[in-house]
């Protein structure tokens, strides 16, 4: 919605808002905020709000650590689920700036949401109107033990599609849908998933900044709602072994400046534009570049394993759903290509950039050819993908790492300032990864030696 300042001292004063959350995400994808009182929304909307970056995950160092937080004024929302007796609040979505050389205000260019918007330009200076994304965000619901703290128990034993009661959690599920409809998302449907516990809503597609901003405020939502049941939601992409994980499916198609769908074409046999196919060998060229990003955490690789319904290899097909790239079946407008390697606990900005550019690159024929796979990829042996070429998605976060270092495109995408700060923090999540000694080891190893 687009809102002017008036439009928005107005609400405040009819709905009584208290206090203005300045949101903003740092490096590892994590929602942030400033608290102001709601006498200090003309400071907000005169971008003279500053806080402390150095204190931020991949933001500023201690010497250079003043920045300013930008509201976007047609983020403007009121947090309904947080009307208490405090009094209400208000939110807007920030950008991050830092002062510049003569006083005034420059981009900071580690902002995740800035490294988005600059790919986005990009796209734009290549004659595309806009890059539309619907993301499918999987999560679990557990139980909370008697210190309020989250467990590993579920709530309910359902599968995919159940129903109450095998499905105990569908009240939670529907109060989330509410909410969500309450503040403007437009919920398109939400069923149980494939796991005990997991949970998926789907929300129409948007542009591709707003789309990312609707996944920090769809992730905020679910928490605060389930919190209200006595449940916790995680976004962790796996956190029980040996059932499906959580993925984050990203539907995106590129639309041309006449307004039409630029992957459609009705003269070929399968509707697919020659953009269409360059856009996926982008993606497909540079996919063990942006695996780093798209599935940022040591936790993300025990999802990308055979045998969960998660894309393990590099492939696409229009009806194979072993493939990392499945395009759905409608055409026309609808017509998009469905990144299914995507985890939810990816940073929105930096995962869609990623797939931005990459894809960009196909379509500036850049990148190599890919054959669409008709196989069951979860069946077929490494040998058999080997002779048809078919590679592996990066098997760990060590893996992943490398991937980017390799990809030159990846690093320029996110830019110098991200890449650096990224690769210092998952280095050491690496290293502590490799310190640790699991559960899983205890128990293979105790007694056998």
């Amino acid at each position: 919605m687009k809102y002017t300042k008036e439009d928005i001292r107005k609400i405040c004063d009819e709905q009584n808002i208290k206090y203005i959350r300045m949101m903003f995400t740092d490096m590892d994808g994590i929602l942030k905020n400033v608290e102001i009182p709601a006498d200090r929304l003309e400071d907000a909307m005169s971008n003279s709000i500053m806080f402390d970056g150095s204190s931020i995950e991949g933001f500023a160092r201690v010497y250079e650590a003043d920045m300013f937080l930008h509201p976007d004024l047609d983020t403007f929302l009121v947090l309904s689920w947080e009307d208490s007796h405090y009094g209400k609040a208000a939110r807007f979505i920030c950008d991050v700036y830092k002062p510049g050389a003569n006083g005034e205000h420059v981009p900071f260019e580690g902002d995740p949401r800035g490294v988005l918007k600059r790919n986005v330009e990009y796209m734009r200076s290549l004659g595309f109107k806009a890059f539309n994304c619907g993301v499918e965000p999987e999560f679990f619901l557990f139980k909370l033990d008697e210190e309020g703290k989250p467990s590993l128990k579920f709530n309910d034993k359902g599968d995919y599609f159940d129903l109450a009661p095998i499905d105990s959690a569908v009240d939670c599920r529907r109060d989330i849908v509410l909410e969500l409809q309450k503040i403007g998302f437009k919920v398109e449907a939400s069923h149980h998933e494939a796991a005990p516990g997991q949970h998926e809503i789907d929300f129409k597609y948007d542009s591709a900044v707003e789309a990312c901003d609707n996944v920090q405020t769809f992730k905020l939502v679910v928490k605060n709602v389930a919190r209200r049941h006595g449940l916790h939601a995680t976004f962790m992409p796996k956190p029980v072994a040996g059932i499906n994980g959580s993925g984050m499916h990203v539907n995106c198609s590129l639309l041309s400046q006449d307004n039409k769908n630029a992957f459609y074409d009705p003269t070929t046999e399968n509707k697919l534009s020659q953009l269409a196919l360059d856009w996926i060998d982008g993606i497909l060229t540079h996919a063990k570049g942006f695996c780093f990003l798209t599935n940022p955490t040591v936790n993300s690789y025990k999802r990308i394993v055979p045998g969960f319904e998660a894309p393990c290899y590099i492939s696409w097909s229009d009806s194979n759903r072993s493939t990392m790239i499945r395009i759905p079946a409608a055409r026309g407008m609808a017509t998009r290509t469905e990144v299914r390697s995507v985890d939810v606990s990816a940073n929105p900005y930096l995962a869609i950039a990623a797939i931005l550019r990459a894809g960009l690159d196909g379509v500036l024929h850049n990148c190599k050819h890919f054959k669409p796979v008709y196989d069951d990829l979860y069946t077929m042996s490494a040998e058999n993908r080997k002779k048809k070429g078919i590679e592996s998605l990066p098997a760990n976060l060590k893996e992943a790492m490398d991937g980017f270092l390799a990809d030159k495109l990846m690093q320029e995408a996110v830019g110098e300032n991200v890449t650096d700060k990224l690769i210092d923090s998952k280095k050491k999540e690496w290293d502590d990864f490799r310190r640790s000694v699991t559960d899983w080891e205890i128990k293979r190893y105790i007694e056998l030696y």
